[in-house]
């Protein structure tokens, strides 16, 4: 299977199973290749053959975006360097979950959630607390007992009950002395961990992009400047967020128009292109276009809703 197949058939998948998704973008090196909508649910998708080849810089920018526009995000691959993703198991790089192809057709189209997941050491499962302490309680069971029974010691017992997770092997143990189902259930679009959303720093940027960055700020805008994504910024305040694109000739402004217009309709955010001297054409693709001498001229943030807006009309 090459990238190109997995991604049409992560695609499909996403599709059949009621989401809205953006069109393929094949180039290589962005933080995600695919945004998908359903309902309130929004999800952003890495598609990579060897999920080794997810760069920190990459998640980082994933991570972030994910934050700033409340959507889910996944890395779907089939292999990393030790071998074949495992159906059923939730993998994570840089804070980015992992699934194979297997899982997520199991779990979107089929209703069966992951149960396990891959950290340092080997394969871990989420207990249920709860059941485990009320059936502790209702057998009559010592701290030793439990630790006994699952081969453990005492303390591990004692921090599995305060949330830890736990080997598979232990897992196994505990419900069949226990006869019951203590394993949870995984969601894979929930990132194991938690991240701050990076502020998006722009070391070594100058000229147009830089005085584009300054004037939105200037206007009170809160600027994520994105590096390996379709879209070059967002731009956010309480309520209007802004997918954002930069360019200067013809071409790279139609390339980039189609793609961001498109992103747009899935994660439902009005999109806008800054553009460096005046266009005759105000729109492109059904997107405003604004250059910088009137970005610079506008007095709040309520002026450059308004004109965009009046563009969009």
């Amino acid at each position: 299977m090459d990238r190109e197949l997995l991604m049409t058939e992560v695609r499909e998948v996403l599709y059949r199973t009621g989401f809205y998704v953006s069109e393929k973008n094949w180039s290589r090196g962005l933080s995600f290749d695919l945004a998908a909508r359903r309902d309130a649910e929004l999800l952003l998708t890495k598609v990579l053959l060897n999920v080794d080849a997810l760069s920190e810089a990459c998640a980082l920018e994933l991570r972030s975006i994910g934050l700033s526009l409340s959507a889910s995000t996944l890395l779907v691959g089939v292999k990393s360097s030790a071998g074949r993703l495992e159906e059923g198991v939730v993998y994570s790089r840089f804070g980015i979950p992992i699934a194979s192809p297997e899982t997520l057709k199991e779990y979107l189209e089929e209703g069966v959630p992951p149960f396990i997941f891959s950290a340092p050491g080997g394969l871990y499962v989420k207990l249920d607390t709860d059941l485990l302490r009320r059936a502790r309680e209702v057998f009559g069971l010592s701290l030793g007992q439990l630790a006994e029974v699952a081969h453990v010691s005492r303390r591990t017992i004692q921090m599995y009950l305060k949330g830890m997770s736990a080997t598979v092997e232990v897992a196994l143990r505990l419900e069949e002395f226990l006869r019951e189902p203590l394993v949870q259930p995984l969601d894979p679009f929930s990132s194991q961990r938690d991240y701050e959303m990076s502020r998006g720093g722009s070391p070594g940027l100058h000229g147009f992009k830089a005085q584009i960055m300054r004037l939105l700020r200037e206007l009170g805008y809160e600027v994520f400047l994105t590096q390996k994504s379709p879209f070059d910024a967002i731009t956010k305040d309480q309520e209007v967020l802004f997918l954002a694109g930069m360019g200067r000739s013809e071409k790279e402004l139609d390339r980039k128009a189609e793609v961001v217009f498109n992103l747009s309709k899935v994660v439902e955010r009005d999109p806008v292109m800054f553009v460096e001297g005046r266009r005759a054409r105000n729109i492109l693709s059904g997107i405003p276009i604004i250059d910088s001498r009137e970005l610079g001229k506008l007095q709040g943030r309520e002026e450059m809703v308004e004109l965009v807006e009046e563009r969009r009309e």
